[in-house]
């Protein structure tokens, strides 16, 4: 379990990308074959949080992160805005720890906060541990695109999960107030 979680700092992100880094050459959860480098992993990090979504940085007691989490758009066009997808990754000391539930949790409370209404998995390699995590917080299974990615010598299918936030789909949103103001119609 981490010590604390916090907001992710541009002082983490050579942490963020080696943890990253370990997760695309050894892991399915991204579909990258290349790990991209600190360059390319700082102007993602400033094109998630220059639209306001939040991206916390998981720390143990030893001060060492150990995991981080954002939600980004799920797609970009304008009836998607109430819609997120969530990224959680994992140094490997990290998994099975609670580290990755614990920045979960923290992501839909802030998701929810911000107005959005529903939040989606993404999980490449369809990961067990993943899916559990996910379900554990009340995503429900919304489907399996067989064979969409062909990583480490196999063809991987992706699993779809999606938990409702706040008033969901019960009540029509806000335009005014984010995440509806970040877009125009």
């Amino acid at each position: 379990m981490p010590q604390h979680l916090r907001d992710v700092t541009t002082d983490d992100l050579p942490a963020i990308t080696a943890i990253y880094r370990d997760s695309v050459l050894n892991g399915t959860a991204s579909y990258e074959i290349t790990p991209p480098d600190l360059k390319e992993m700082t102007a993602r990090f400033h094109a998630i949080r220059e639209k306001g979504y939040p991206y916390i940085a998981a720390i143990d007691d030893a001060g060492v992160l150990i995991g981080y989490a954002y939600a980004s758009a799920f797609r970009t066009r304008p009836a998607y805005r109430w819609l997120v997808e969530d990224s959680v990754y994992l140094a490997p000391e990290a998994r099975g720890k609670g580290a990755g539930k614990a920045l979960l949790q923290e992501l839909l409370s802030r998701c929810t906060a911000l107005g959005f209404r529903q939040m989606v998995a993404v999980i490449g390699g369809a990961s067990p541990a993943s899916v559990a995590v996910h379900k554990s917080l009340g995503f429900e299974m919304t489907g399996t695109l067989k064979g969409t990615g062909f990583k480490h010598g196999q063809w991987l299918d992706t699993v779809l999960m999606q938990i409702a936030l706040g008033e969901a789909k019960d009540t029509p949103p806000d335009p005014t107030v984010y995440p509806g103001s970040l877009f125009t119609e």
